[in-house]
């Protein structure tokens, strides 16, 4: 009796270890899926690119409700806190460096399974255009010397850090290109250097705004980092484009 309460016990254990082991594999299989609700809001319509490419570009900058969903997913170290009065969904994230928002495009990019990126300097002067104020005359010719007319004419865009939507709205529905957040680019900036440089290795980001200012990849503060040159841009934000159709994109008529 005592044999066979023994066989069965120990059947009965082998067959707990064979499921025990068997869920575990099951979940080594089982992977996150997109999560749609981290999708960002695109224009309403993409951008025609004068080599007839498509850009798709967020509508708003990054707020900071959608900053702070990537520090609670774990891959943003930096959080980011609203003053006075104003909402986390309404008021764009920065104070970002370009560490900072390498750290933001691989969690949307995981999250949603996008292909999200920064857009090149020249993708954003010319989605921009038509928002920009008329640069005014400098007042120095040499090329050499065009710093210092920046810094001695006066900027047209006040500083003052606003809500998202309190600036002007291109054709295309991107908004706030012509605001006092200036943009974080993909294009490096190496200074007098002529040669090639690795990515990984770029010491500087150009940055877009009422002026483009090239910043060091660690600066968050302008005003206290300061720039590799031009003129110090009041607050660094960032803005997603992408050169692939979006998931969930559906273009919407102005």
């Amino acid at each position: 009796m005592k044999t066979a309460v023994a066989r069965r016990t120990k059947s009965f254990l082998a067959g707990c270890v064979v499921l025990a082991v068997a869920g575990l594999i099951g979940a080594a299989y089982v992977t996150r899926g997109p999560d749609f609700a981290f999708l960002p809001e695109m224009a309403e319509q993409p951008i025609l690119m004068p080599d007839g490419a498509l850009l798709y570009v967020q509508k708003y900058e990054v707020s900071i409700a959608e900053w702070n969903a990537c520090h609670e997913a774990g891959y943003c170290s930096l959080r980011l806190r609203v003053q006075g009065n104003q909402t986390e969904q309404e008021m764009p994230a920065t104070g970002l460096s370009y560490v900072d928002v390498s750290e933001y495009l691989r969690w949307i990019n995981d999250s949603t399974g996008g292909i999200y990126r920064l857009p090149s300097l020249a993708e954003w002067g010319y989605m921009a255009a038509e928002v920009l104020p008329e640069s005014p005359d400098p007042i120095f010719t040499d090329p050499e010397l065009s710093w210092a007319s920046a810094y001695l004419i006066e900027p047209q865009t006040a500083r003052t850090l606003r809500a998202r939507g309190s600036f002007d709205t291109t054709s295309q529905g991107v908004v706030d290109l012509n605001g006092s957040v200036w943009e974080w680019t993909m294009d490096c900036y190496a200074g007098t250097s002529q040669a090639p440089i690795n990515p990984d290795r770029c010491p500087a980001y150009y940055v877009a705004g009422e002026h483009v200012a090239a910043m060091s990849f660690l600066v968050r503060d302008p005003a206290r980092g300061g720039c590799a040159v031009g003129v110090p841009p009041a607050h660094l934000g960032m803005r997603l484009v992408s050169s692939i159709l979006p998931k969930g994109y559906v273009a919407r008529s102005l």
